[in-house]
């Protein structure tokens, strides 16, 4: 850390109340180029006070996508310039990237005075992207209590409901009653300020059941809160992945969840709020990774892009030497009928095509869990049925568009037969490789493009290209 090159006051540790957006600054106006323009030439001039009054109307989170907005090189000066506006509410807004380079540059007793302020999972997400060394001198200028929590999250797998939860909960013995529960969220201060339903738990501390704020409030004082609460309840394993939280809140419409740890006590909770930025995440990151892009975040360093997209460039660029190879086998039928280089791209494009649909389809089933063991046969079979009904159309047009445009009936049937293979080929492989990688534990968002697209393109030019040579086409 170097926590010389920013002031003490560059971040305030004390929440600040979200100012009122002024008269002068509509939500139409905000963050729009023109006003982007104005804080980056206020920056440049080193006018703080000017970037201060235009930056102090806006909500915490437009003021977190403020610095994304500007260059990599003016967020530490932005976040000088604001100084007391650079609250923890604007922290936990930032993007990973743009947070990890401010955070860095604080110094550790900074960094735990904003921790203590922020629910446990948006300071987990800030400590665990520094060092290890870094990591231990934040924890050691916190609080026993925060420093336990925090430590306990650290200590969960990344992605897992552990970092995800809360410690910010209600939870009440079940000899309670609804007048006693009232009366105890009254008296306690010290509270969770937001929450939509009370845990009730046993001597154990193992939840069993919930009463939501509704049922508390029109519930006679005297009513047993195990009379009234729900006990049908879905609980949340500590180390269940977030991808799987996720599908759980969706499926069961959920808005918050209990998280018991290994021995089934509850140690936290899981809110609808968190899950949407979990949903968005993941299917982001399963698009991205289908084209091997990896995060996708602009604010990703430049060099770790770089290796990430470079990386699969290179597989890429191996699968387009085989395809190529293949070709290679049928020079002799290319030079003697010329014909079949121009065609033969045709083919393997719309496989291709084809195939990147199906796995489409195939990679979103298996993050929902719409595609399990139970139906992957039928699933295998409705593609089959949609890559041959896809192939016989595709084929037919072709055949007869390129055996009228070139006179010659049977280079026709040649492409229109080897369209529909590949068109066959695309579908299973869009499938099949998707699958298969899943089973053995091998994320298919990231690895199926790549093997999906050799198998288009090598049966793509092998069908076509064997079949000119079989049917005497090509001499």
């Amino acid at each position: 850390m170097n926590p010389q090159e920013l002031d003490d006051t560059l971040i305030e540790p004390a929440a600040a109340e979200t100012p009122a957006p002024s008269e002068s600054l509509d939500d139409e106006n905000r963050l729009k180029p023109e006003f982007v323009r104005r804080v980056k030439e206020a920056l440049e001039k080193g006018e703080t006070d000017a970037v201060y009054d235009m930056v102090e109307p806006l909500h915490p989170a437009d003021i977190a996508d403020l610095f994304e907005l500007v260059d990599q090189d003016e967020r530490l000066s932005l976040a000088r310039a604001i100084n007391d506006q650079m609250s923890v509410e604007v922290i936990a807004e930032l993007n990973d990237y743009v947070r990890e380079l401010l955070v860095e540059e604080l110094p550790a007793g900074i960094i735990a005075d904003i921790a203590e302020q922020l629910e446990t999972d948006d300071a987990v997400a800030m400590i665990e992207d520094l060092d290890e060394a870094d990591q231990q001198a934040v924890l050691a200028e916190l609080e026993p209590e925060d420093r336990a929590a925090i430590e306990t999250a650290l200590s969960y797998p990344e992605e897992s409901a552990g970092r995800l939860m809360s410690r910010d909960f209600i939870a009440v013995p079940e000899h309670m009653t609804v007048g006693g529960l009232i009366d105890y969220l009254r008296e306690n201060r010290q509270l969770a300020t937001e929450f939509w339903e009370v845990f009730i738990v046993d001597a154990r501390h193992h939840p069993l059941g919930t009463c939501a704020l509704s049922w508390i409030l029109r519930a006679p004082r005297d009513i047993a809160l195990t009379d009234v609460m729900k006990r049908d309840q879905t609980l949340i394993p500590v180390t269940m992945d977030q991808e799987e939280v996720a599908l759980r809140f969706q499926k069961y419409a959920l808005i918050s969840a209990a998280v018991i740890d290994g021995s089934g006590r509850l140690v936290g909770q899981i809110t609808v709020d968190d899950v949407v930025h979990i949903i968005q995440e993941e299917a982001s990151e399963d698009i991205l990774r289908l084209s091997g892009a990896g995060d996708g975040d602009i604010n990703e360093p430049v060099l770790l892009t770089v290796r990430t997209r470079l990386t699969w460039l290179v597989v890429n660029l191996g699968t387009a030497i085989v395809a190529s190879s293949v070709v290679g086998l049928f020079q002799g039928a290319i030079a003697h009928f010329a014909l079949l280089a121009v065609l033969m791209p045709i083919v393997s494009g719309m496989g291709g095509n084809a195939g990147t649909q199906t796995l489409a389809v195939v990679v979103r089933a298996l993050a929902t869990n719409q595609l399990t063991s139970s139906n992957t046969v039928r699933m295998i079979g409705r593609e089959l049925r949609i890559a041959m009904a896809n192939g016989a159309s595709l084929g037919l047009m072709i055949g007869l568009g390129v055996g009228l445009l070139f006179s010659n009936p049977l280079l026709g049937a040649v492409i229109g037969l080897a369209m529909v293979i590949n068109n066959i080929v695309a579908g299973l492989a869009g499938i099949l490789v998707p699958v298969t990688l899943d089973r053995l534990r091998v994320d298919p968002a990231v690895s199926s493009a790549v093997f999906v697209t050799m198998a288009t393109d090598v049966m793509g030019f092998f069908s076509f290209l064997g079949l000119a040579v079989l049917s005497g086409l090509a001499g």
